[in-house]
C-alpha cells in the first residue's frame, strides 16, 4: 500500500487543524484583556468548536448533499436548523460557563442577546463558503501538481523509449548500406522494413494523418510480403483520390493484412489481388478482391482484425460507415470499406 495518499491526508488534516487553532489563538487574545486568562480560554475553545459545527455541518453535509442536488428548500431548513444548533448552542454554553465559573451573580439573556447569537453564526455560515472555495483550491493545486509530475514522468519516459527505435532505425540504415552493394534486393527489404517501423513510431499514433502517407505505409507492406512468396502474387492497386486528404491511421491495413494472412494459397499459387481506394461523394471507398484460399487452415482464427476494425470505426463515426466482406461466385473473397472524409 503506498503512503502518498496517506500523506496527503494527514498534510491537509494538519492544515485544518492549523486554521482552527489559529482562529483560538486569534479569539483567545482578543477577549484576554477584558475576561482574563481562563475565560478567554474557555470562551476561545467553546467559539471553535461550534464554528467548526457550522463550517463542517455545511461544506460537508449540506451543500453537498442538498444545494448541489438542487434541493434548495431542503438546503435552506438545514442551514436553518444548523445556525439555531450551533448559535444557541455556543451561547448557552457560554453563559453556563460564565455563570459557573467566573459569574459573581448568575446572568440571564434577554432577546437581544438570542438575536445577537445567531447573528455571530450566521457570519460563520457565510464565510463557510470561503473555507469551502480555500479548501477547494488547495485540492485543486495538489492535482494540478500531480499531474504536472505525471506528464513529466510520462515525458522522460516517452524520451527513454525513443532510444530504442532509432537506435533500430540507425542500425537497420548501417545494414542497407552495407548490403546494397552486395544483394540490391535485401537493400531494399530493409529500406521497406524501415519506413514501416518509422511509421509505427511516428504517425500511427496521431489522430490524423495523410492519405498519401497511408498509402506509402500500405505500398511498403505489399511489397514486403510479395517478397517472401514465392510465386510472387500478382497485385493492382487501383487509386483515384486527393492524396492530401487526412484519414485516421491503420483503418486500411486490416483488409491488406488479411489477404495476406489468409488468402494466399501457396500450394496453387493461384494468387491475384486486386485493391481499389477511390473518393465518392465526400466518402473514401476502399476495396479488396482475391481469389479464395481453398487450402487455407480452418483452425486459423479469423475476424477479430474485422472486428476490432468495426469497433474503432464506431467509435469514429458512429453509424456513418459502411463496412462488409462477401465471396463471390464463391471464388472470390471481397472486403468494402467506406467511411467519411474530413
Amino acid at each position: 500500500m503506498s503512503l502518498k495518499p496517506f500523506s496527503e491526508k494527514f498534510r491537509l488534516i494538519w492544515l485544518h487543524c492549523l486554521v482552527w487553532v489559529s482562529i483560538g489563538i486569534i479569539s483567545f487574545f482578543s477577549m484576554l484583556q477584558a475576561d482574563g486568562a481562563g475565560r478567554s480560554a474557555l470562551s476561545a475553545c467553546n467559539s471553535c468548536v461550534f464554528y467548526a459545527l457550522i463550517v463542517y455541518g455545511n461544506i460537508n453535509f449540506l451543500y453537498p448533499r442538498f444545494y448541489q442536488k438542487k434541493k434548495f428548500l431542503l438546503y435552506l431548513l438545514g442551514s436553518i436548523v444548523l445556525l439555531v444548533i450551533a448559535g444557541f448552542g455556543r451561547g448557552y454554553l457560554s453563559l453556563y460557563i460564565r455563570n459557573e465559573a467566573f459569574a459573581a451573580a448568575p446572568h440571564w439573556l434577554d432577546t437581544w442577546s438570542h438575536i445577537t447569537f445567531l447573528l455571530s453564526v450566521t457570519t460563520v455560515f457565510v464565510l463557510s463558503f470561503v473555507f469551502r472555495l480555500a479548501m477547494a483550491y488547495f485540492t485543486l493545486k495538489q492535482q494540478s501538481e500531480k499531474i504536472l509530475l505525471q506528464q513529466s514522468q510520462f515525458e522522460l519516459r516517452l524520451l527513454k523509449a525513443q532510444v530504442q527505435p532509432h537506435f533500430l532505425f540507425n542500425t537497420l540504415n548501417a545494414m542497407y548500406y552495407e548490403a546494397f552493394m552486395e544483394a540490391p534486393r535485401t537493400a531494399l527489404l530493409i529500406e521497406r522494413l524501415s519506413d514501416i517501423m518509422r511509421y509505427f513510431v511516428d504517425q500511427s499514433t496521431h489522430e490524423y494523418v495523410q492519405l498519401s502517407t497511408e498509402i506509402q505505409f500500405l505500398d511498403n507492406y505489399i511489397a514486403l510480403e510479395k517478397m517472401r512468396i514465392q510465386p510472387e502474387p500478382e497485385l493492382i492497386f487501383q487509386r483515384s483520390i486527393d492524396d492530401q486528404r487526412r484519414i485516421p491511421p491503420m483503418l486500411l491495413m486490416t483488409f491488406i493484412e488479411n489477404i495476406f494472412k489468409h488468402g494466399i494459397d501457396k500450394i496453387s499459387g493461384r494468387n491475384k489481388i486486386y485493391i481499389s481506394l477511390f473518393e465518392k461523394e465526400q466518402y473514401l471507398v476502399f476495396q479488396t478482391r482475391n481469389y479464395l484460399n481453398r487450402h487455407a487452415d480452418p483452425r486459423q482464427m479469423q475476424g477479430i482484425g474485422l472486428k476490432n476494425l468495426r469497433q474503432r470505426l464506431t467509435i469514429l463515426y458512429g453509424n456513418d460507415f459502411d463496412l462488409y466482406t462477401t465471396e463471390e461466385n464463391d471464388e472470390y473473397f471481397v472486403a468494402s470499406l467506406k467511411f467519411p472524409l474530413t
